[in-house]
């Protein structure tokens, strides 16, 4: 009898828990089906997570982003738009050089492969080709614990791709010259060291061979490219791969084929809005810097000491820097120390918050506490390995739970 009530109050406890996800469902779907969508309201429906089965998740991080305006009449206006800029940068990045391009760029009587001259179109060639190694490195590794990359897109580049194309791609270009994956030598120690993670793929993704197809982490490669051309400042730098990978697969998932078709592109800007934000943290000349990393990391073991002093007077004690594990986790916003599914639903929370990097830093604070007792019992390198492979028995609602209650310390309002 008492077995039989149990079980009826989980079925009971069952059905209420899917009457509240059916619930906050229709808010999320009339909230973003509004022709006006009121910004304050879909952060807040966004601030616990997006409710999967709404199939609009990449829609929401369009708007909290602000690559879309909140007025729906506006959205076919601002997409057309910025797609056709995409092409163009396509045209201008791959196409034409690639139009132009047999065996490498064509000399003049004054230019030639051992020019040193900044203008020199030989000494651009070979500084691009140099970028496109890291690039085409990185890549073939992303997210290797689901196979979405190594597989084909059902939307490949046409301009790229069609059969009649004398276009010399990405692809082409690094099969050309012969470029090999182990001959770079990484110039920022910091940034080299976000890879060297559990993440690590085996072996790194084939291309795909039958004419006209494309992989996704080719796609991915393509948008990082134009990003480093266009951005020469910034340029391309090891762990920008693991900003861009999650955008696109949020957005080459989605349910809709009209927005699936044009990913690359809504991505492209997307992450471009994103390393806005971040950009200075990719930036070795910023790192002592008042936006640069040193200074979030800082800020993160102050906010740590506040509400932790006995954690970081351990931490301090045995020397563990925050270089060790902060670096990757605020570069990377997170996105190596979580299965994909729990790094989006963080992002989920991330994007929905005005001050996502005082949250971001929240997080991280978060993290640490609820390891509290295991750093507070083991030596120096117990302690680097448990924070830099994070527990994968912590699920994320705990993590996210424990940031907001430290955030409340930073943003009592909130």
């Amino acid at each position: 009898m008492h077995v039989h009530g149990s079980r009826e109050t989980t079925k009971q406890n069952f059905g209420k828990y899917l009457g509240r996800i059916k619930k906050r469902e229709t808010v999320f779907l009339e909230t973003i089906g509004s022709e006006r969508i009121y910004y304050k309201q879909l952060q807040s429906l966004c601030s616990t997570g997006i409710v999967e089965t709404c199939g609009i998740r990449s829609l929401c991080w369009k708007i909290l982003l602000n690559y879309l305006p909140n007025n729906r009449s506006s959205w076919v206006r601002v997409l057309e738009k910025q797609r056709q800029e995409y092409n163009n940068f396509l045209e201008e990045v791959i196409v034409q050089p690639g139009l132009n391009r047999t065996n490498g760029p064509i000399a003049n009587a004054e230019d030639h492969p051992l020019n040193t001259n900044p203008s020199s179109e030989w000494n651009t060639y070979f500084k691009e080709n140099s970028i496109l190694l890291q690039i085409d490195k990185d890549v073939r590794r992303l997210c290797p614990d689901i196979s979405f990359f190594q597989n084909a897109t059902a939307y490949p580049c046409k301009m790229l791709h069609l059969e009649s194309s004398k276009v010399e791609s990405l692809r082409k270009r690094i099969e050309r010259t012969g470029l090999n994956s182990q001959s770079l030598t990484r110039k920022k120690m910091g940034i080299s060291n976000l890879i060297n993670t559990r993440k690590q793929a085996i072996e790194e993704y084939e291309t795909l061979m039958t004419q006209g197809q494309e992989a996704h982490w080719e796609v991915v490669e393509r948008m990082l490219f134009v990003y480093a051309k266009l951005n020469p400042g910034t340029g391309y730098v090891q762990g920008m791969n693991e900003i861009i990978g999650p955008l696109y697969y949020t957005f080459a998932s989605d349910p809709n084929p009209k927005w699936r078709e044009y990913a690359e592109a809504d991505t492209f800007f997307c992450f471009t809005l994103l390393m806005g934000d971040i950009r200075d943290n990719f930036i070795t000349s910023l790192d002592r810097s008042t936006t640069g990393i040193d200074a979030s990391m800082r800020r993160t073991m102050n906010l740590l000491q506040r509400s932790d002093p006995e954690v970081r007077s351990k931490l301090d004690k045995i020397k563990i820097k925050p270089e060790y594990f902060l670096f990757r986790w605020i570069t990377l916003l997170l996105s190596q120390e979580f299965p994909l599914p729990d790094v989006i639903h963080i992002w989920d929370v991330l994007f929905a918050d005005e001050n996502r990097f005082d949250l971001l830093i929240a997080v991280c604070v978060g993290m640490i506490m609820l390891i509290r007792k295991e750093l507070l019992e083991k030596d120096f390198s117990g302690c680097v390995k448990l924070l830099q492979n994070y527990p994968e028995h912590i699920e994320i609602i705990r993590v996210i739970q424990e940031a907001k209650n430290v955030y409340k310390t930073i943003h009592p309002g909130s």
